[in-house]
């Protein structure tokens, strides 16, 4: 099926979980995975993997079956992910449970983050249970990176990821607006390492 139908209905069947309409474009995702070396002691965790927008550009870096794991909570897009990248290990899971997910993976010791999940639209409590569960991993040392819709930057649950983050780990280091994406993004990158 195509990815954008596929990304639409998504959307339409649970919109406060798919944060857009359409996946990430091959801009924003080269910029997610910008200066990503997976290994089995740097595994690449992404949390949010949709349609695998950005997961196609992680299997050609990716270069062992204990080097990635991707979280997604759709059933329907998990089954999907599963026969488009068979070589890559992804989870049907909620984000909150990631270092429960994490540990019971096999993969190897997180050393990126990669984040597409919809904090905009997130309840505040479940955005707080993510971030918390992000935490976990930062503290043990790795490199954290999201995106943002330009259109939601200022939006409070925007804002509150990013103070938290902040607060925790100094300031983000924000792309410049990737403006072949629909809607326009900034990525935004902390590190612990």
């Amino acid at each position: 099926m195509n990815e954008n139908i596929e990304f639409l209905q998504a959307f339409l069947k649970n919109p406060g979980k798919v944060g857009s309409i359409t996946p990430s474009s091959p801009e924003l995702a080269q910029k997610m995975i910008e200066r990503i070396k997976p290994s089995k002691d740097n595994a690449v965790l992404e949390l949010g993997v949709g349609t695998g927008a950005i997961t196609k550009f992680l299997q050609e870096i990716v270069t062992d079956d204990i080097s990635y794991l991707g979280i997604e909570l759709d059933r329907d897009l998990v089954r999907s992910l599963r026969r488009n990248f068979p070589d890559m290990c992804i989870v049907r899971g909620n984000a909150c449970d990631t270092s429960s997910i994490y540990q019971r993976s096999g993969v190897g010791k997180i050393g990126y983050i990669i984040c597409c999940l919809p904090f905009v639209s997130l309840p505040n409590e479940v955005g707080e249970q993510i971030l918390l569960e992000i935490d976990k991993f930062m503290q043990q040392g790795c490199t954290f990176r999201t995106f943002q819709y330009a259109h939601g930057y200022y939006f409070p649950s925007a804002i509150k990821l990013r103070a938290f983050m902040h607060d925790r780990f100094g300031k983000a280091k924000r792309s410049p607006l990737i403006v072949k994406n629909v809607p326009p993004a900034y990525t935004l990158t902390w590190s612990t390492v």
